[in-house]
């Protein structure tokens, strides 16, 4: 039966490559999140010297640092422009473009709890707020959303910033705000945890003010992605997207290695120090993690097309499929084991004690979604997003067993 317009998308029709894709970009947000969550992002340089896993430590960050940091919320950030293209193009093709913006206006409900009652880093109010401002380019042309991507998430953050660096030169610095952060998160009253929570939240959303040109670049090239249909029809699309990875790849690899050498670069040939060789090489810096993150989306769809990896990849559907509610339960984990008010365990086993909370929670969060998803139509915070956007109960238990399996293997 083909349901109305009006209904949402029935899981028969999900796109397994994109759900694939965003469990694989949320295991590693997940990754980079646990650097606040175990309080290791907020000691300072000696009492990370002196943790018992200081040398482990050093390679590790190095290696986030190639490949993890900015790279996966670059991937999470397009897969969530994708999305919500495709989700506008649906409310507009049935005249419900208010459902669209209900839609985000719930989802900037749930980013103020998250944000302000459990972690401080939350995205999802930033992506609420940005994803309001792809209404106005919903009739824009393909090319006018790949410059306007590009020139948003490269260009004016680098324009912007001598002014904004003028505006908040008596701003609370990051070293004192994250002194108090420890202090607070190691506490165990829940009273100072949250007043922690709050005031790091605020100092957040004003430091990190360039955060909101990062998101809708990315959500602009995302909304391109999805109206060329690359990854709701990968074989279609086969040649454009081996372009786009080997590009990419080719990109931000230059990219990181000037990132690594640039200082040194500067010292030997003074023409790089002028003020306009400084500003293009920011913009060239901020180039690279997306061009990775492109290339990181790119290489798993190639991945995703050959018969041998695609049961391999494809395990990680599931979990994409409940994004909002792994994503939510990751913080409310994070604070449970790492916090004062919860276990304690803090920062005492560095970057080693948090990857292995990371293999813990990521395997863990995989395997409930299979089970999961045998048995309910959504996860339990999909199932409450649609339920309110809809104005009405949304079926939430599957009709069968079987209807599940044959939901799991449609593309």
């Amino acid at each position: 039966m083909t349901l109305p317009a009006a209904d949402p998308i029935p899981v028969r029709e999900r796109h397994d490559l994109i759900d694939a894709l965003r469990g694989f970009a949320l295991g590693g947000v997940l990754m980079v999140n646990l650097a606040s969550f175990t309080l290791y992002e907020f000691l300072p340089d000696p009492a990370r010297a002196a943790l018992p896993t200081a040398g482990f430590d050093a390679i590790a960050l190095q290696a986030m640092e190639l490949l993890v940091n900015v790279k996966f919320i670059t991937l999470f950030s397009l897969l969530f422009g994708l999305g919500f293209s495709l989700q506008m193009e649906r409310a507009e093709a049935s005249g419900g473009l208010a459902r669209f913006v209900r839609r985000l206006l719930i989802l900037l409900v749930i980013g103020l709890a998250h944000s302000y009652f459990i972690w401080w880093g939350d995205i999802l109010l930033t992506y609420a707020v940005v994803g309001l401002l792809l209404v106005c380019f919903r009739h824009a042309s393909d090319r006018v959303l790949l410059i306007a991507g590009l020139v948003i998430a490269l260009l004016l953050p680098p324009l912007l910033s001598p002014w904004v660096r003028e505006a908040l030169e008596g701003w609370p610095k990051q070293a004192q705000v994250y002194a108090g952060a420890l202090q607070a998160f190691s506490s165990s009253s829940p009273g100072a945890v949250l007043r922690g929570n709050i005031d790091t939240a605020n100092w957040a959303r004003v430091s990190n003010w360039a955060l909101a040109c990062f998101v809708l670049g990315r959500f602009l090239l995302g909304y391109w992605a999805g109206r060329r249909g690359l990854f709701q029809h990968p074989l279609q699309h086969k040649t454009l997207i081996a372009r786009l990875f080997w590009g990419s790849l080719l990109a931000g690899v230059a990219m990181t290695v000037l990132q690594f050498t640039q200082a040194g670069l500067r010292e030997q040939y003074p023409l790089l120090d002028t003020e306009a060789s400084k500003f293009a090489i920011r913009v060239l810096l901020r180039a690279g993690p997306l061009a990775l993150g492109i290339a990181y989306a790119a290489g798993f769809a190639l991945l995703f097309l050959r018969p041998q990896w695609r049961p391999r990849l494809q395990i990680l559907a599931p979990m994409g499929r409940m994004a909002l509610s792994h994503y939510l339960t990751q913080s409310v984990l994070g604070i449970a084991l790492f916090y004062g008010i919860g276990l304690g365990i803090g920062p005492r086993w560095g970057v080693a004690g948090w990857w292995s909370a990371w293999a813990l929670i990521f395997a863990g969060q995989i395997a409930i979604s299979h089970w999961w998803l045998a048995r309910f139509r959504f996860g339990p915070m999909e199932w409450v997003w649609r339920s309110l956007t809809y104005g009405r109960r949304q079926p939430f238990r599957l009709q069968s067993r079987g209807y599940a399996a044959t939901a799991s293997r449609m593309p």
